[in-house]
């Protein structure tokens, strides 16, 4: 058991805090974890390698700092390095950031998201993507890009809140409280904030104890049931729809503004970064 090792110390530190439980470190605090490519690289290749370690049966994900994750880093190039290959043109973006998420869900261990602060934008849409959401109690869940650009690129609402919660996520914008995320689904359960380590972790331990194959079996069907009920095929669909957006007029202007203050916000470190 590793008290504290870093394999990814620039961006991501990883650890073992208890017997069965591997715990990654989104370490980008000056960034509030803003996601990008070198980050969901190291995270992607940390959760492989916790999924091939028979050793670990499951595996926690937080964030160092003030919050879990402010978003994708859009500050940053996105184009290059990517850590994984997906087709380009209209809406290639949404459907790379897609595959990486919904990859989450094919893998055997499950993952915890451990959110404090905010999750906002992409950081929502990862925190999504995770078996099982664990909030503190004073965090939000947001995603302010759809007041501005279009739909959002992990398109799993309807999945995790239903019909009405997920039209009013969407069609509004406005941050979800720990106490609403919690009523919709969004996430398990919140704890106070003093108490959401340890509480993350007991839920963890209690996992760690059942063999880490049928954690695997427990997990598949969940996830075919999902399959079932057609959510791949509807959540790659939204990249799709989404592609429209910035033809038109008004979606072309806002985000021309969002790039302007993303400039702005990048001359100004102590801003958060635009997500």
């Amino acid at each position: 058991m590793s008290d504290g090792t870093a394999s990814h110390p620039d961006v991501l530190l990883v650890d073992d805090p208890r017997p069965g439980v591997r715990r990654l470190t989104l370490n980008r605090p000056e960034k509030r974890n803003a996601l990008n490519n070198a980050l969901r690289g190291a995270l992607f290749a940390a959760l492989q390698e916790a999924d091939r370690d028979n050793a670990v049966h499951v595996t926690i994900l937080r964030g160092a700092g003030p919050c879990f994750s402010s978003g994708y880093d859009l500050g940053s190039d996105l184009s290059a390095d990517r850590p994984s290959y997906t087709p380009g043109g209209d809406g290639g973006w949404a459907r790379h950031v897609t595959d990486g998420w919904l990859s989450l869900w094919d893998l055997a261990k499950p993952v915890i998201a451990q959110v404090h602060g905010y999750a906002m934008a992409g950081g929502s849409e990862l925190a999504a993507a995770c078996d099982l959401v664990y909030l503190a109690d004073d965090a939000t869940i947001s995603h302010p890009v759809l007041r501005v650009a279009g739909t959002p690129d992990f398109a799993i609402h309807p999945w995790l809140v239903g019909l009405r919660n997920s039209l009013e996520m969407v069609l509004i914008g406005d941050p979800v409280d720990a106490a609403e995320a919690v009523r919709v689904g969004y996430a398990n359960r919140a704890f106070p904030p003093a108490e959401l380590d340890e509480a993350v972790l007991a839920v963890a331990e209690r996992m760690a104890s059942i063999p880490h194959e049928l954690l695997q079996l427990n997990k598949r069907w969940v996830y075919r049931a999902m399959d079932a009920m057609g959510a791949r095929t509807a959540i790659r669909s939204a990249p799709d729809l989404g592609a429209l957006g910035p033809h038109v007029p008004s979606i072309r202007e806002n985000l021309d503004g969002l790039r302007s203050r993303i400039r702005d916000a990048a001359r100004s470190p102590d801003d958060d970064p635009a997500t």
